[in-house]
């Protein structure tokens, strides 16, 4: 059975997951967003029909063990059989630099090496075409397959038997084999040796930018897989970061929230460079800034959409296979999300607070001039004009539109930091005006958000109900921490949706009924508002808890059972690993007192 026990490894041009047994069951190309060649995570590996996978079978396997090597994107799978042979298999896109530039193929690498007895294997390369319709087309020569799709051709180079990979024939492994699955190109060089040199550079450099990382003195290896993770799910080529590099894996059990995060959010994004800013990892930082600047740039009437494709395009139509049956059969599977015609007003505060950092951080090669700021202002003026009208809400509800609290606190955002800008530029006439449209917002919201009979804020104006998104009233500067209104507020949020360790995004039912579980992000926001709050013996032994919760290899899915604790929801997913890195810095001891 699939289970979200899973790794990542890739190299910010294509993504691929790797089961405990070593079987790539994820895996799209050209690129994240790209058709899902490899998709048995969301079809059972079953027969010697099936295909949509690949994987190195030990006949007699008995048990295996995972990890990655320290500090890299590299995965290592040992598995073992009861005649006490044992087999290594490591798997990696190649990404480090060459001749002046970064050389991150669309590729997969796996080497297979004898460890002990003599192992008997077969190899399994079966990939699928248009998620898992059909099978690609196959030709071969001597020391390659091509799998010929009308889209793309994949090419596997191999010092294996070719006869073997092609008709699965088990054989012993006397010493190694190497598989490279790319591009339909000539690979120069042996293919053992060509891969043990792509395996020393891809590690090297992994570990050097794990060396420049402005990581806490506490939960280092945990901040550094969060903050590798989140390097695998930023795309290289626009600088667009992902939420996940999955689609439909439900958020509960057969609950049809099954939804595809393989695209862009302006608000993830946000949070996501947040993160990143702290660690100082500035080139990634300054990619995405780069796509949103882009997007701002070329929208019409300055109406920003939430989600937007990895190259920066708008549409993404959401429709259901039928060639793939889900997730444990759990359909149904979706490709597109139609959030991107749905109106979030967040957006507008998002988008600035994101590129506010290119005015500020004077690491960044270009820093951000009276000519960007006055393309912002489109933006603060578009959240000056919906701060009080209805949308869809950070929640994405599909059946209702209501003035959601956060939406109007990301407007006030985005007019507040204007205002910064302005200010650090020297418009004192523009400060004076955003900072008069920031102060108009507060207002309201303060008028028509606060509930005086459950002494907090409330999800919507004019409303009574909770939610999550109210803890970030302080993160994102709307309230100070030691106002009484923010305390009654987290204490609010703790009655209402606290379920064990857990924070609900709400309770109330929506399009699909009453959520069954947490939404992981919000447990993290809460502990860092009981930091702020200076209950800090609360929030590390519960962030400590939440830690307990990721997988073996320390990453973190969307949604999570408060009950059984078992992971649920698209995987990796960014926003998860933002909160773990964020609640790390605030929690861990200063370095200067640790010893």
């Amino acid at each position: 059975m699939n289970t979200l026990d899973l790794a990542l490894i890739g190299n910010c041009s294509i993504g691929a997951l790797i089961n405990a047994r070593a079987d790539v069951v994820w895996a799209c190309f050209p690129r994240f967003d790209g058709d899902a060649m490899f998709c048995s995570l969301l079809r059972e590996r079953d027969g010697e029909a099936d295909y949509g996978y690949m994987a190195v079978d030990l006949l007699d396997f008995t048990h295996a063990e995972q990890e990655y090597l320290t500090n890299t994107a590299i995965l290592v799978t040992r598995l073992h059989d009861r005649h006490g042979g044992a087999i290594e298999v490591t798997d990696f896109s190649p990404r480090f630099r060459s001749h002046g530039r970064m050389f991150a193929p669309m590729s997969l690498v796996r080497q297979v090496r004898r460890l002990a007895g003599s192992p008997r294997i077969v190899l399994r390369v079966r990939p699928a075409h248009d998620y898992g319709r059909t099978r690609p087309a196959v030709t071969w020569g001597s020391n390659h397959i091509r799998f010929v799709t009308p889209d793309l051709t994949l090419r596997l180079t191999t010092d294996a038997s070719i006869t073997a990979v092609l008709e699965e024939m088990p054989f012993f492994l006397e010493d190694s084999v190497t598989l490279i699955l790319g591009p339909d190109e000539t690979l120069q060089g042996a293919v053992g040796e060509t891969a043990r040199r792509f395996a020393e550079e891809t590690a090297a450099y992994w570990r050097e930018w794990v060396r420049y990382l402005s990581i806490p003195f506490e939960w280092q290896e945990a901040v550094i897989r969060a903050a590798i993770t989140l390097k695998l799910n930023a795309y290289d080529d626009s600088g667009a970061i992902v939420a996940a590099m999955t689609t439909s894996i439900p958020e509960a059990a057969g609950s049809g929230r099954n939804w595809d995060y393989r695209y862009c959010w302006l608000r993830d994004g946000y949070f996501v460079v947040n993160a990143l800013n702290r660690l100082g990892t500035t080139r990634t930082m300054e990619r995405y800034l780069g796509y949103v600047v882009n997007i701002a740039a070329g929208a019409k009437d300055a109406v920003l959409q939430p989600v937007y494709r990895i190259n920066g395009r708008a549409e993404i139509e959401e429709r259901e296979l039928d060639s793939l049956p889900g997730y444990r059969g759990m359909g149904p599977v979706r490709v597109g999300n139609q959030a991107y015609r749905q109106v979030q007003h967040d957006v507008y505060g998002s988008a600035i607070l994101t590129a506010t950092h290119v005015f500020f951080d004077r690491r960044l090669v270009r820093c951000g001039d009276e000519a960007l700021f006055h393309r912002l202002e489109a933006l603060g003026e578009r959240a000056v004009q919906v701060h009080d009208q209805p949308d869809a809400g950070l929640w994405e509800l599909r059946g209702s539109a209501r003035v959601h609290t956060f939406s109007s606190v990301m407007c006030w955002a985005a007019c507040d930091r204007l205002a910064k800008i302005a200010e650090r530029l020297g418009l004192a006439q523009r400060r004076d005006y955003w900072h008069s449209q920031a102060e108009r917002i507060h207002r309201v919201v303060c008028e028509r958000a606060w509930n005086g009979k459950l002494n907090s804020f409330v999800a919507t104006l004019d409303g009574n109900s909770m939610d999550a998104s109210l803890l970030l009233l302080n993160e994102v500067g709307f309230l100070q921490a030691d106002d009484p209104r923010f305390a009654g507020t987290v204490a609010a949020v703790e009655r209402e949706l606290r379920h064990g360790d857990f924070i609900f995004r709400y309770v109330e039912k929506d399009d699909f009924g009453r959520p069954e579980n947490a939404f992981l992000i919000c447990t993290f926001w809460y502990i860092n508002a009981l930091s702020a709050l200076g209950r800090r013996d609360e929030a590390r032994a519960l962030f400590e808890r939440l830690l307990a919760s990721r997988n073996r290899h320390g990453l973190l899915a969307e949604h999570i059972d408060p009950k059984s604790g078992e992971q649920w929801g698209n995987f990796v997913q960014t926003y998860s690993m933002v909160g773990l890195i964020n609640s790390a810095i605030r929690l861990s001891v200063r370095w200067d007192q640790a010893f």
